[in-house]
């Protein structure tokens, strides 16, 4: 049977895990078998955290246009309904950053919502009137 020389994958391999486990308790960054399954709980951990993230950042966005709507007399999904119907392309993010720093601004653009919501149900009963004249 021929001779393998396996060089030092096999140690960088175990070693590469035992760093990543550094700091973890007991075994769990001493032994290779219990740092392996460590690390790779924390990896599956780190996984689903960078996706929470996303979803607490978009929470915390509607959070602070809401309060910011509440202070101009509208509730938040009013808000964001008249925003669509003026066209406005603006994220949360970015709406969020106008309310918690520039008032006047998001106050701007509450009016710019009431405004075309207005028009938007002036149009509805302009439709209806025509559709009731029709029959």
């Amino acid at each position: 049977m021929p001779r393998v020389k396996r060089s030092t994958k096999r140690a960088d391999r175990r070693r590469k895990i035992l760093k990543r486990a550094s700091g973890y308790f007991l075994t769990k960054s001493k032994l290779y078998q219990a740092a392996q399954e460590a690390v790779e709980r924390g990896l599956k951990f780190a996984y689903t955290g960078r996706k929470q993230k996303k979803r607490q950042y978009r929470s915390l966005w509607i959070v602070r246009i809401g309060a910011g709507a509440l202070k101009n007399g509208m509730s938040y999904s009013t808000f964001i309904n008249g925003l669509k119907l003026a066209g406005n392309t603006l994220d949360r993010k970015i709406l969020a950053d106008i309310a918690a720093n520039d008032a006047a601004g998001f106050t701007a653009l509450v009016e710019v919502a009431k405004s075309a919501r207005a028009n938007a149900a002036q149009g509805h009963a302009d439709r209806q009137k025509a559709e009731a004249a029709a029959v």
